[in-house]
């Protein structure tokens, strides 16, 4: 290998085969070629595709890199097909040109959507020859056709004193055709708020009745579109600039554009489309013009949290209803909301199902599997669990879960104790963050336990994690610490360590 690669040397604890393929892939890490003994290079080397990274750390992992790998680097990593795509698919159709949205990317949301219109904007940063990608993507909203569940409940899950509204959300699924595995994420096509949808309408002075045609494609009445059709929440920065060209108020239409090109302090954060024309109010462009310049309401994904041998015709979620104050108004979740607070028991929900690629539970029935899932994360835990006892899968089961208070926030706490007491979980780690002074996570609690779970993980547990970024990367890192701690490794040997399981699809996430 070429001068100045990190290697891993043969005094290392691996055996031959694990230093062959750790020797790999540092190889393809660093961008150069393995050597013929070793083992074949994998046939896709997407450094960047882990969506604990930041932005930046993506697009540093895929410079010099192809546009498209480059691409699909500013995608959120997610897999999670709200977009209709996958990260690599959504890079290609862009990077060839067949789609044209930037603003497909949910998760990545603005960050996301600006990389990508910079990326277009400087092209490649060497010329390549364009590759077809592996699978054709199929055009958006035709891999998930929706159809209309019924809700049948919205309860509480959180007690008396709590801060949040955790809703066990059960949908009806009789007649709809849908079926779906333990792992698989359900979408919900919302609809915004009515009230904000009406006062934009009266910021417009617009008549709620004139069709307009939609940026999903689709010709609607104003009311409908802004209400299903039209995000909203997340103006897109074309939309901005329609506004900053419409706005005969200098300091308004320069303040918009700026705001447009991501410059903090132009206009108030988080803005939704409301805000934007309450706060600039000679922004008025034509209906027609604004509408157009939208990004299409896109559906949300929820980690599914129930086996269908235990659920029978019905998908269970553990939905965290989003709701603040800012500016003096209420805002929410659009999703969260929409589920809690805008659909009574008894009405329809536009669904579909969004399988999972790898977070699934293994088919060894007689594998170990550990799960780190704090807050809703609990929601798939809860699935596999339903669905390790009815198949009588014997594999041992660890479950690490968080929140705030124990006393009202431990959500599923009845059954999940029942399922420790009964032996169907053989280790059940909690971490309530507010329950004393100093702030426990369930990446402490995996410290504690950092003998145990080395145990499990050398004698072949799989690993999964589900809940937010920021917790998962500091999962992350507490499982290169106890790794290199308990192996015996340095920082690097023991993250690629953790490279190694995840390849092996050993250590497996669902994050957002």
């Amino acid at each position: 290998m070429p001068d100045g690669l990190p290697l891993i040397p043969e005094s290392a604890p691996f055996d031959a085969a694990e230093r062959a393929w750790l020797n790999g892939w540092l190889a393809a890490y660093y961008g150069v070629a393995q050597p013929t003994a070793g083992p074949a290079p994998a046939e896709e080397d997407f450094p960047w595709h882990d969506m604990s990274l930041p932005l930046e750390e993506r697009l540093q992992l895929a410079a010099g890199r192809p546009l498209e790998q480059q691409l699909m680097a500013a995608m959120a990593q997610q897999d999670c097909g709200q977009c209709g795509y996958l990260c690599k698919t959504y890079a290609a159709a862009v990077s060839s040109g067949a789609e044209k949205s930037l603003t497909r990317c949910v998760p990545g949301g603005k960050p996301t959507a600006r990389t990508l219109k910079e990326l277009l904007e400087t092209g490649p940063a060497i010329p390549v020859t364009p590759v077809a990608p592996a699978a054709a993507p199929a055009p958006p909203g035709e891999r998930a056709a929706r159809v209309m569940a019924r809700l049948e409940a919205s309860l509480p899950l959180n007690r008396e004193g709590s801060l949040k509204d955790t809703r066990h959300t059960i949908l009806g699924l009789a007649g709809t055709g849908l079926t779906y595995e333990v792992g698989d994420a359900l979408g919900i096509q919302p609809e915004n708020d009515p009230e904000t949808v009406t006062a934009i309408i009266d910021c417009l002075d617009a008549d709620r009745d004139m069709e307009v045609d939609c940026p999903d494609g689709s010709r609607r009445p104003l009311l409908e579109a802004l209400a299903r059709a039209c995000d909203i929440t997340r103006p897109s920065d074309e939309a901005v600039e329609v506004l900053a060209s419409r706005a005969p108020d200098a300091d308004e239409s320069q303040r918009l554009q700026a705001l447009a090109e991501g410059y903090p302090g132009a206009g108030p954060a988080d803005a939704d489309l409301l805000d934007l024309l309450l706060t600039f109010r000679s922004a008025r462009p034509p209906v027609q013009e604004l509408i157009s310049a939208l990004g299409a309401l896109q559906p949300r994904l929820y980690s599914i949290s129930s086996s269908p041998k235990m659920a029978g015709e019905a998908v269970h979620l553990t939905v965290a209803t989003v709701r603040y104050q800012t500016r003096g108004r209420w805002r929410g979740g659009v999703a969260s909301t929409y589920l809690a607070e805008r659909v009574a028991p008894g009405g329809s929900v536009p669904v579909f199902v969004q399988p999972a690629h790898d977070f699934r539970l293994p088919a060894d029935d007689d594998a170990d599997i550990i799960m780190i899932g704090p807050g809703t994360g609990v929601a798939p835990f809860r699935a596999f669990l339903q669905e390790r006892r009815a198949r009588g899968a014997r594999g041992r089961n660890w479950l690490f879960f968080g929140d705030q208070r124990r006393a009202c926030d431990f959500l599923y706490e009845e059954e999940l104790v029942g399922f420790h007491h009964d032996g169907l979980l053989n280790e059940l780690e909690l971490a309530f963050s507010r329950d004393q002074n100093e702030r426990i996570y369930v990446q402490q609690r995996m410290r504690e336990r950092a003998r145990d779970l080395w145990g499990w993980i050398e004698s072949g547990a799989r690993i999964f994690v589900c809940g937010a970024v920021a917790m998962a990367r500091d999962v992350d890192a507490a499982l290169a610490a106890i790794i290199a701690r308990q192996g015996g490794l340095g920082t690097g040997a023991a993250k690629a360590r953790l490279a190694k399981l995840a390849s092996e699809k050993r250590y497996l996430r669902d994050v957002y």
